[in-house]
C-alpha cells in the first residue's frame, strides 16, 4: 500500500511566483481562505507569529516611552472628510456603514483604512500647552482596505496592523522621533525577521496622501518586486495654535 503524500505538490517558484507562495500559505497552515473575498482567517502557526511580532516590537516601543491606546473601529465620514488630502488618498478603498440594525444611520461610518483623523481630533481634545507633549500613542488593531485585488498576507481586505502617532512640540523632535523609529524597524527586520530591507524616503509621488515626507521599508521578493513593509510620514496640524506634527507608523504581517 502506498504511503500517503504529507504534502501536495507545491508550484514552483520558477513557474508561477504568485501560486508558489499562495501554496507554501496553505500547505504549512498559516492562513486559509473565508467566505468573504478578500478576507483570511489566520491559522494558529500564521497567528503565532503575529504574536511574536508583535511583543517583540511592543516591547521595543515601551522601551522608547510609546504608550498603547485603542481607537474606534467606525469614523464618521465628516471626521474624515476634515482631512481631504486623506480622503483622496482612501475613498477608492473605503468600507461604508450605512444601516446599523434596522434602521439608516443620520451619518455613514467609515470601516477604519486608518485612524489617522481620529487620533487627531483626540489630540486636539486632550493637548492644551507643550507641557502636555510629547505624546507618543500606538494601537495593535486590524483595519478595512476594500481592495480589488488580494493576496494572503500581502494584500487583504482587512488586516492587522501595528499603528502608531505621536504629537510634538517642535518640527525637529518630529523629525527625530520619525529616523528614531525607522531604525527600530530596520533593526527588527533585519536581527528578529532575518529580512533584509531597502530604507529610504518616498518620492512626491508615492508619499503618503497629506504628508510633508514618507519614509519606507521595503524588502526585496524573489521575483523582483519590491514589498512595502513599513511606512512612516510627517505631517504638520496646528493644535492649541501651536506647531506640533503627528507621526504614523504601519506594520503589517
Amino acid at each position: 500500500m502506498a504511503k500517503e503524500k504529507m504534502v501536495e505538490q507545491i508550484t514552483s517558484m520558477d513557474v508561477d511566483f504568485a501560486q508558489w507562495y499562495t501554496d507554501v500559505v496553505k500547505k504549512a497552515e498559516l492562513a486559509d481562505y473565508s467566505g468573504v473575498k478578500g478576507c483570511m482567517i489566520i491559522r494558529p502557526y500564521g497567528y503565532a507569529i503575529w504574536e511574536n511580532i508583535q511583543k517583540e516590537l511592543d516591547a521595543r516601543f515601551k522601551a522608547l516611552g510609546h504608550e498603547n491606546v485603542y481607537m474606534p473601529l467606525f469614523i464618521p465620514e465628516s471626521l474624515l472628510q476634515k482631512e481631504k488630502d486623506h480622503v483622496e488618498g482612501f475613498a477608492p478603498e473605503c468600507a461604508v456603514v450605512t444601516i446599523g440594525g434596522q434602521n439608516v444611520l443620520s451619518e455613514r461610518l467609515i470601516v477604519r483604512p486608518t485612524s489617522e483623523t481620529i487620533f487627531c481630533e483626540h489630540f486636539k481634545d486632550i493637548i492644551h500647552s507643550y507641557r502636555d507633549l510629547p505624546k507618543l500613542y500606538n494601537q495593535w488593531v486590524n483595519v478595512v482596505r476594500w481592495e480589488k485585488t488580494t493576496r494572503p498576507f500581502l494584500r487583504t481586505s482587512e488586516f492587522l496592523w501595528q499603528e502608531g502617532h505621536t504629537m510634538h512640540e517642535t518640527e525637529a523632535e518630529a523629525r527625530e522621533e520619525t529616523l528614531q523609529m525607522l531604525k527600530v524597524y530596520e533593526e527588527f527586520y533585519l536581527n528578529c525577521l532575518a529580512i533584509p530591507a531597502i530604507t529610504g524616503q518616498k518620492t512626491e509621488k508615492e508619499k503618503f496622501a497629506g504628508a510633508v515626507e514618507t519614509y519606507t521599508i521595503e524588502p526585496m521578493m524573489h521575483n523582483g518586486v519590491a514589498l512595502q513593509a513599513v511606512l512612516r510620514t510627517i505631517s504638520v496640524r496646528a493644535l492649541q495654535r501651536r506647531l506640533t506634527s503627528p507621526l504614523r507608523a504601519e506594520i503589517t504581517p
